[in-house]
């Protein structure tokens, strides 16, 4: 991938093309890792994984058919799912893929069964989007040992699987830092979606970076769900208590990792006259309504479009899965939307910020 650091560009991650307006260019980056690895903090960043072209000189055989099962709230979520779904729309464009997309029910309990359906139609490769398909992902794939099978957000489990993991903390320090700078109170929040270990890797990076600013901010997090209830990322009338909660006491900007809950929390926002910060694709694009658009400051940029490009490129070209491939800061895998001009006033803080994480001067920590 080999970006400048430095660089300051964002990105949209919805529609037909890979709009460049993000902390540095994605291009390049390949899925493939040389060793197999496990546990999200493991793998092979993407900037250091080989080329698909050298990956294998056995290329898949026959027409690319590519299927994609979302995870709970479907396509239109304007967030993490659509983020995945621009990554196989542009496999179909580039790559003249065949593409089908399944949803699960509201609870996610027909996970399994929507892998099985796309593999017994012949699709090839499968991507599962969103670590709630770990466990299906890898019964699946041991029951088709010729199919390659990823995952996003869980490592991989199987020969055939391919892990795609993200340093979300890395991004969401970014978003602190914007936070604490342009908060007036010295008074911010965190909405999550569901409180696992996943969501509070976002919470941990989001305190850490506000707190690199000001260390005596206040920072009030709630969680929609437990652990377990995914409902939590979709359901805007949670996230719109939870941030009118946190504007009324106090909060001038809340940062949301909830999923289609962000709405929500947006709502808030506007009738409060606050700011927000979205999450996974540049919502300030995604959302459509205006009076929501101009509320939210930044967001944090999590490229599931581009890992899932990336790793149907190198299926195409031969790869085999049993990796792992982490995109983080280094890559650009993480980082903020610039839409709205509202962070370039902070961009050399912002920049510096990058920089230390991507020299180890800072180690972001993924825990609360």
């Amino acid at each position: 991938m080999n970006p400048t650091a430095g660089k300051w560009k964002g990105v949209a991650l919805l529609g037909k093309r890979f709009n460049r307006m993000a902390l540095g260019s994605v291009a390049g980056v390949m899925l493939m890792a040389a060793a197999a690895c496990g546990g999200d903090s493991g793998g092979t960043t993407a900037s250091e994984a080989p080329s698909s072209a050298g990956a294998s000189s056995e290329a898949a055989k026959g027409p690319l058919k590519v299927g994609l099962a979302f995870d709970v709230g479907g396509r239109g979520d304007k967030s993490f799912n659509d983020a995945a779904y621009a990554g196989l729309e542009k496999a179909k464009t580039d790559l003249g893929a065949e593409i089908k997309e399944l949803s699960p029910a509201a609870d996610g309990s027909n996970r399994g069964d929507l892998l099985r359906q796309l593999a017994d139609a012949g699709y090839n490769p499968i991507i599962g989007v969103g670590f709630a398909y770990g466990e299906d992902i890898k019964k699946a794939a041991e029951e088709y040992p010729d199919i390659q099978f990823a995952v996003v957000d869980s490592a991989s489990n199987a020969p055939n699987v391919t892990g795609l993991l993200f340093a979300e903390e890395q991004g969401s320090y970014l978003a602190g830092v914007a936070a604490a700078t342009k908060s007036k109170a010295g008074h911010v929040g965190f909405v999550g979606g569901v409180e696992n270990d996943l969501i509070k890797k976002f919470q941990a990076g989001f305190e850490a970076g506000v707190k690199s600013v000001k260390a005596d901010a206040k920072i009030d997090v709630k969680y929609l769900t437990p652990d377990g209830d995914f409902s939590g990322f979709k359901a805007p009338d949670k996230g719109k208590l939870a941030a009118e909660k946190m504007y009324q006491d106090g909060a001038d900007i809340v940062y949301h990792a909830s999923g289609d809950s962000g709405l929500g929390v947006f709502q808030a926002a506007a009738a409060a006259k606050k700011k927000a910060i979205g999450v996974d694709s540049d919502q300030r694009q995604t959302v459509k309504e205006a009076d929501l658009q101009s509320v939210i400051m930044t967001s944090m940029l999590k490229r599931v479009d581009v890992g899932v490009f990336e790793f149907i490129k190198a299926i195409q070209g031969g790869a085999k899965g049993g990796t792992d491939t982490v995109y983080d800061l280094k890559v650009d895998g993480v980082g903020l939307a610039t839409t709205g001009g509202e962070i370039d006033d902070i961009k050399d803080k912002l920049d510096a910020a990058k920089q230390d994480i991507v020299d180890g001067k800072i180690t972001v920590p993924a825990k609360p």
